[in-house]
Formats: structure tokens, sequence, C-alpha cells
């Protein structure tokens, strides 16, 4: 019999995680609801795929409570996390679990896990450190889970040392990598890449670079633009926007170093778009320039199944996703001469990167798929349930 299983998010945007969440829920479906703090397009995505999903309704009180935030900030937000916590333990005692999908669902549900006697388990996201947290945020968050959750499900062992080293108990940590559903790529018609490069205004033969997520510094768009002088025949293309307030400068000004850079011509700026697979099999490489440790990798493992190669910055989840050389390429983080080299050789080596596709797919096939993860993370949420 499938646990009954509250999940709880607080965002309604859709990142990464949330499409982690909305894999993992829908697998148990007929038992599972999502709680979420506010509304979005995550909220949307989870009702259209059928799910029982509701929204506990927050302030910025605790949602704009930053991950460098004061600790003025977050006593400010105590009030709320107090009544949000009620409210959500009163659902939980209809659970067998709860399950927090990131750091303020984490603060509200062990509360509620504490009040309500339901076993919780933490999906961890997030590498703990100062590259992403402030020291307060690195302290107290891995010392709560230590009180509150019964499991600690880190993405990646960088994930699951970081929370460790923090302060974090290694006895209630496992890891599960993401995985990724197949079918969608396995979906794209053959004539996909030609179709888009002909939008795009672009020859079979021009090289095409690809770089897919969300707009923000620390992932490194920068980067790769300023290596676009150094490849003279390239074209860039950028899918995805800023998906916080916080990232819009940022994302404008990329297009302003464009200009700067006199690259505009070879850079195509798509925004968020719902056909990432398609436009995955028409770039002849993939780049993942992540400037600080990536928790994961997500869209790693999804070039892996589009059979494009994949290049990212060597540290965190990246690290264990690729081998380098034999299923993609690693390179320094922050260093456009070094990313600028690395992809003038797998464009200039088409049998080499071929042979890589296909190593990379094996990969993908064997350890990130979503059957693999499903399976392993059933194990953990039966092991929180244990209590």
């Amino acid at each position: 019999m499938d646990p009954r299983i509250l999940f709880v998010d607080h965002t309604g945007a859709l990142g990464g995680a949330e499409l982690y969440l909305l894999d993992v829920a829908q697998a148990y479906r007929p038992t599972a609801t999502v709680c979420l703090f506010e509304q979005g397009p995550f909220l949307e995505a989870l009702r259209d795929a059928g799910l029982s999903a509701e929204v506990l309704p927050a302030s910025d009180a605790l949602l704009g409570v930053q991950r460098n935030g004061t600790a003025w900030r977050a006593l400010a937000a105590v009030p709320e996390l107090l009544s949000l916590s009620r409210q959500l333990a009163r659902r939980a005692r209809h659970y067998d679990l709860l399950f927090a999908n990131s750091q303020k669902a984490l603060l509200v549900a062990g509360l509620a896990s504490a009040w309500s006697q339901t076993p919780l388990l933490w999906a961890l996201h997030d590498i703990l450190t100062a590259d992403h947290f402030s020291s307060l945020n690195q302290w107290v968050a891995p010392r709560w889970a230590n009180w509150c959750a019964d499991r600690v499900v880190a993405n990646s062992d960088a994930t699951r040392e970081a929370f460790v080293k923090s302060g974090g108990r290694r006895a209630k940590t496992g890891r599960v990598y993401n995985g990724i559903d197949a079918t969608p790529f396995e979906a794209v018609p053959q004539n996909a890449a030609k179709a888009v490069r002909r939008e795009l205004g672009l020859g079979p033969d021009a090289p095409l670079i690809g770089l897919f997520g969300r707009l923000a510094r620390w992932k490194g768009q920068h980067v790769l633009l300023r290596a676009l002088p150094q490849l003279p025949e390239a074209h860039l293309l950028l899918v995805g926007d800023a998906l916080f307030p916080a990232d819009q400068a940022y994302a404008q000004g990329l297009r302003t170093l464009s200009g700067t850079l006199g690259v505009t011509d070879r850079v195509h700026f798509l925004g968020f778009r719902h056909d990432v697979p398609r436009l995955m099999t028409a770039v002849n490489v993939l780049v993942h320039t992540s400037t600080a440790p990536e928790p994961f990798g997500r869209v790693l493992v999804e070039g892996m199944w589009a059979r494009t190669p994949v290049v990212a910055t060597r540290g965190g989840g990246p690290a264990e996703i690729i081998d380098d050389g034999t299923t993609g390429r690693l390179v320094p983080p922050g260093d456009p001469t070094a990313l600028a080299h690395t992809l003038h050789a797998v464009l200039a080596a088409p049998q080499a990167r071929a042979r890589m596709v296909e190593a990379a797919h094996d990969r993908a096939r064997t350890r990130f798929s979503k059957d693999a993860m499903l399976a392993a993370l059933d194990t953990q949420i039966r092991r929180a349930m244990s209590r």
C-alpha cells in the first residue's frame, strides 16, 4: 500500500527542485497531497498532472527570508512560522509522512512534525557552503534537521558532505541522485534539430552552443558570453530567464554584455520554453557554467538523454555526473579562456564527440533514470516512516 505523503514546498515558482517534486509526487498520486506557501506556475503544473495541491498562504515575512539573510529578518518571521506550522500540523495528522522539499518548508514542517507526531523527510537540494548561504543559515539548517527530521536525503555526495561538515548527523542522511524521465527526449521528432535551426536562421553546419537554466550570477552565463569572442563561428542559445526578482538586473546585464563584447548577433535569448528536449537536440554542445559548486546538475542529465555532448564546471554534483573525457568534459569555474578552449576541442572532434554522447547516454540510463531515483527514494521514505 502506498504511504500517505504530505509534500511541502515554499515556492510557487517552477525550478529544478520543483520539477523533482513533481516527478516524485506523481509516483504517490493516489495518496499524496502537495502543500505550497504561494500561488504560481508550480501549483498549476501540479494540478495539470492530476495531483491534489493546496496553498497555505505565507507573507513576505517568511518567504522574504534570504539564504544570506540576517538574524533580525529571521526573527521577524517567527510569528508566521508558528501559525503556518499549526495549520500544517492539523493536516499532517492524516498522513504517514511529511516530505519537506526546501529549507523554508523544513522550518515549517519541522514544527508540524513535532506537534502532529508525523515522521519527516527533508529532500536536501542545496550545498550548505558560504558560496550560497550565510554563516547563520549554515549553522541553523543542519541543527534544525538534526532535531526534527527522521531522514535527510541529499541529491549528491557533495550535498551530503556539505550538510555533515556544517553539523548535520551523517547517520540521518542518504543520497539519492535526481532521476530524469527519458520519455520527452525519446519523443522528439528526428527533424527537430533542422527545424530549430531554421527558426534561428542558422544553417545545419553552424556551431551552436546551448545553455539551459535560470539566469542568475552564480549560474555563470556571463562566463560563457566572455568565452564566445574566442569562438568566432559559434552561436549561443540561452534558454531560461530570471526566476526571482533579485536576478532581473543580472539578466538584463547579460544583454548589455553581449553588446559590449560584439556578439549580439550570435546570442539567442529565448527565455523560458516548454520545448527544452527539442531545443537540446539542435545544439552541438550543452554547457553548464556555475561559478559555485552545483548541488546536482539536472540539465546535464537532460543533455545526456538528448544525446548532446555536455561540458560543465568542475565541483559539486557535476563532477559526480560527468567522467571527464568519457561522458563529458569538466572545466575550471569562472575561466572563459579554459571554457573556450574546451568547447573548441569538443566542436572540432565529431568522432570523439559521438563516442562521448553514447557513453553519456548509457550513464543516464543506468544511474540517472527516473525509475532508479524513485526506487531508491522509496527506500528512504520507508526508513523515515519507521522512526
